[in-house]
């Protein structure tokens, strides 16, 4: 148990919330077309292995380039792979945890397979794709492709099929709108280490870009991507109740002049207004040199949470 509750932890299980949110979104969206529920669940349990997956891979692949890279080595020693640096375990060991890990989603895959048709396996191919490839994708820049392909059309167009036996341009719309505001949490932690990427020759889309102001536009049209996805369902279906989500709209357009202001002055920290919230453990975090940091990354995680959650109601109540 204490082995598997080490590669858990190591996997980055926080990460699974948003995972489990934007499963929910196509979850309720497919049974209100009579998908199978039980189908759905079990798509579900496949993503989230295929996701620690995916974290313990990028860790894999980047601690190998680490190795042959003292700068970079060097400038990431507190984070990137720490429990491999420090011993407390090995990259064998870690490889052999991504085989089991994905034996136990193929299984599940195997399940699917059997219940629903032959396209469960292409579907699995291109996230196991997606999943072994995320380090190399994201080293060239490339990492917020392979988030919008993996948490929309491929998670959305997946579990709907597997639950209908169908497909639907309606789940495309509703994929994109989601994982636009799903990368925007990734997007604006990249932004905001800018700096620390440029100095540990890291590439991003963000240093590709060649300034923060220009990364900080680039979110903005993600941002505006999802709404203009979400507009174009709500007009095709009639739905206007998915125009909800634009009640996110003040919260962006306030989280991009905090981002505005961090560009500038990493230092200086909002006042915590009740739209914020929840922020976690802030009353510890507010004291530690990353209370700027973590109140806008948080932010716009719960941005992108209340997105879903009213596209969510959207789907229930239409």
């Amino acid at each position: 148990m204490e082995k598997i509750k080490f590669w858990f932890n190591n996997s980055r299980p926080y990460t699974i919330p948003i995972t489990l949110l934007s499963w929910l979104v196509i979850f309720l969206f497919a049974l209100k077309h009579g998908g199978n529920a039980i189908n759905g669940i079990l798509a579900y349990f496949g993503i989230a292995i295929v996701h620690l997956v995916t974290n313990l891979a990028d860790d894999y692949f980047d601690y190998k380039r680490l190795c042959a890279d003292e700068r970079f080595l060097l400038s990431a020693k507190e984070c990137k792979c720490k429990y491999l640096k420090d011993g407390n375990a090995s990259i064998d060991e870690l490889r052999n945890v991504i085989i089991i890990m994905l034996v136990i989603a193929g299984f599940l895959g195997a399940i699917l397979f059997f219940n629903t048709g032959i396209y469960v396996l292409l579907f699995a191919l291109a996230g196991l794709f997606i999943a072994l490839s995320y380090s190399f994708m994201s080293s060239r820049g490339l990492g917020d492709i392979a988030v919008i392909l993996a948490y929309g059309p491929l998670m959305y167009a997946g579990v709907y099929y597997v639950m209908t036996g169908d497909f639907s341009w309606d789940v495309i719309l509703l994929s994109f709108a989601s994982s636009m505001f799903v990368n925007s949490i990734l997007y604006a932690h990249m932004l905001m280490d800018y700096d620390e990427d440029i100095c540990s020759y890291k590439t991003t889309l963000c240093t590709k870009l060649g300034s923060k102001q220009k990364a900080l536009n680039a979110l903005m049209l993600f941002y505006a991507a999802g709404y203009m996805f979400m507009g174009i369902l709500a007009a095709k279906t009639n739905g206007i109740l998915y125009c909800l989500t634009f009640l996110t709209f003040p919260l962006v357009i306030n989280l991009c002049k905090s981002l505005q202001i961090y560009n500038n002055d990493k230092t200086i920290v909002p006042t915590v207004k009740f739209y914020n919230y929840p922020l976690g453990d802030w009353n510890k975090i507010k004291n530690t040199p990353n209370a700027s940091f973590f109140l806008r990354f948080l932010f716009a995680r719960n941005i992108s949470t209340w997105f879903m959650l009213l596209t969510c109601f959207a789907i229930l109540f239409s």
